[in-house]
């Protein structure tokens, strides 16, 4: 019964929170190097023991590239997590590397965080991503990156955009293709809050009668195992 509590005020911060990860559950987490630079990964979440530690599977190490150097005791890394069988949920939290193993296979083992905060997929929430995708403007596909994605709308970037003429109010499609390729997901939008770019345009969208379903398919989708 207590996990019902939690799942209902998700506005608590909860380390239980944590039971509601499933062993080999896909996970995203962001690594910053010492200069301020940030990647996702995506990868799997493996198992917890209470009030010990938890533990992670490394991304694959054609993904990580140069990030591997700074994976080591003491990196701060930030989880995010979707909930199997919730109506668009997730787990996130911050934590830091306590060691790395090799064997039986390469883990990060990481501290219990302080706090996992449950978040519920609703207009006042936005979830981080890195969905790539294309958007449709005035007929012409531009390759674009969700960031961030809610109920009622997402963060879009263009990079190489600076070109691009773009107004507010202007209705776009956005199509995100999935592994099967022919069940693409394709969502229209009104753009809002532009903004210029050192290396390209990011704005707002607000999806037009968008199902939330599409919504919770794009996040399972964001959270996905690399090919």
């Amino acid at each position: 019964m207590a996990e019902q509590v939690i799942l209902t005020d998700p506005s608590k911060s909860s380390v239980r929170n944590l039971a509601l990860l499933n062993a080999g559950a896909s996970i995203t987490i962001d690594i910053s190097t010492p200069a301020g630079q940030k990647r996702k990964f995506n990868t799997f979440f493996i198992g917890y023991l209470p009030k010990k530690y938890l533990l992670i599977e490394f991304p694959e190490a054609n993904k990580l590239g140069s990030f591997s150097q700074y994976i080591g005791q003491g990196t701060v890394i930030t989880v995010r997590g979707l909930i199997e069988g919730r109506d668009g949920a997730a787990v996130a939290f911050i934590s830091s590397v306590r060691q790395t193993l090799q064997i039986p296979s390469r883990i990060m083992v990481l501290d219990i965080p302080n706090a996992v905060k449950l978040q519920q997929l609703r207009s006042s929430v936005r979830i981080d991503t890195q969905i790539l995708a294309k958007v449709k403007i005035d007929d012409v596909y531009w390759q674009t990156t969700m960031t961030n994605i809610s109920v009622d709308g997402g963060q879009l970037d263009i990079i190489n955009g600076e070109k691009l003429v773009l107004a507010e109010d202007k209705i776009v499609d956005i199509v995100v293709e999935t592994s099967e390729g022919e069940n693409n997901l394709k969502l229209n939008a009104t753009v809002c809050n532009i903004k210029q770019q050192v290396d390209g345009l990011s704005f707002g969208v607000k999806f037009n009668q968008v199902i939330k379903q599409q919504v919770i398919e794009l996040l399972y989708l964001a959270l996905a195992p690399d090919d």
